[in-house]
């Protein structure tokens, strides 16, 4: 399940220096399941400690971790829904990926300007967000005169769902709201999905400080973020890009080190890549073995048949049963028999609603 978050910023916030940070990871490419990465798209892996468990509990050949893929959108630039810099092309890039990282810089350097002459992230988020906005109704507006047409010909009842549905978008896009706080039943939601509004897209908010400021109280700047945020319930990271960059060179045992070095228990990247999961609403699955232990990325509420077609789509249309154990119950017992013997262990259904941290074997026939 290949998930990505699209990077945007202003000139000189940090972006470039974050997506550096991500390129540099080192990722074993001979375990990453897709292969070929574009250049503007850095991958990472989910941090997992339940894979380092695994890992020594069944010494598998391979162990493969779930990946995320982060892409750099360049050439946003105040005017970019009106063709401005890389304009549409930019546009088109954000609108393929499943969250925003909107990369604001929340520090004060001389030495490196700013592109309108200030800091004020208030200001740079507002810019940003209203390119969205405008690339959005555009959109709408270019549509809505086509159904109307259309619905005033045929009386479809679809047709005339999506008028409505569109006037609605368009309404809260221009009383200055992001879509992503109107509230759509489940058929509206079908009709807009084709469209991949920019301001529909989950996003988090990254904070770019200096390395002195991490894991101190908040500086004026993040402050004024967070309180931005909080009207519309999005997530605000903070990090220093800077020192990401640094840390993705080192590696494990060093990075670890120099992290506690600076009392941090964790990266940034590792931070943003959870609240990512978190805003997407994902989880994880594993398969174990000898030959291979694998972690899997699903959406919250798929099904054991849904998730098994992650793996491949015959395991999905042949599906039989999920053997299915708790990541847990594995811990605590110390091996899959003992959880059999104990009666932890289950035959699930196509309809069984998957947890995070199951460990399943799927039982197909095609």
């Amino acid at each position: 399940m290949s998930l990505t978050a699209g990077i945007v910023g202003l000139p000189n916030v940090g972006k470039s220096t974050l997506f550096n940070a991500i390129t540099n990871q080192k990722i074993l490419a001979e375990n990453y399941p897709f292969a070929t990465i574009e250049p503007n798209v850095g991958v990472v892996t989910v941090k997992d400690e339940r894979m380092d468990k695994l890992n020594a509990m069944y010494n598998p050949t391979r162990l493969i971790p779930t990946a995320y893929e982060f892409t750099d959108i360049a050439g946003l630039v105040k005017g970019a829904s009106k063709g401005e810099g890389l304009g549409n092309k930019f546009l088109s890039h954000i609108r393929e990926v499943d969250a925003i990282v909107e990369v604001i810089r929340c520090f004060d350097d001389g030495k490196i300007i700013h592109v309108e002459g200030n800091i004020d992230p208030i200001r740079d988020i507002e810019t940003i967000n209203l390119e969205l906005a405008i690339s959005d109704l555009d959109i709408i507006n270019n549509r809505l005169e086509k159904v109307k047409k259309k619905a005033r010909t045929t009386k479809n009842k679809n047709d005339v769902l999506e008028v409505e549905t569109l006037e609605k978008c368009k309404k809260i896009l221009e009383e200055n709201h992001p879509l992503r706080q109107l509230e759509l039943n489940e058929e509206e939601q079908k009709i807009i999905k084709s469209y991949s509004f920019l301001t529909r897209k989950p996003i988090i908010y990254l904070a770019n400080i200096k390395e002195n400021e991490l894991g101190k109280e908040d500086n004026e700047y993040v402050t004024k973020v967070k309180e931005y945020a909080q009207k519309e319930n999005a997530k605000v990271i903070s990090l220093c890009a800077k020192l990401e960059e640094e840390l993705s060179e080192l590696e494990q045992e060093e990075k670890e080190e120099m992290l506690e070095g600076l009392g941090l228990d964790g990266s940034g990247l590792d931070k943003l890549i959870q609240a990512t999961y978190d805003i997407l609403g994902l989880a994880t699955y594993f398969t174990v073995g000898q030959d291979e232990v694998r972690a899997w990325t699903f959406k919250k509420g798929m099904n054991a048949k849904e998730c098994a077609g992650i793996i491949h789509t015959d395991f999905e249309k042949g599906f039989i049963k999920a053997e299915v154990i708790s990541y847990e119950d594995l811990i605590n017992c110390g091996s899959e028999l003992k959880v059999k013997e104990q009666g932890k262990a289950r035959l699930e259904g196509k309809d069984y609603q998957m947890k995070d941290g199951d460990i399943c074997h799927f039982r197909f026939n095609v």
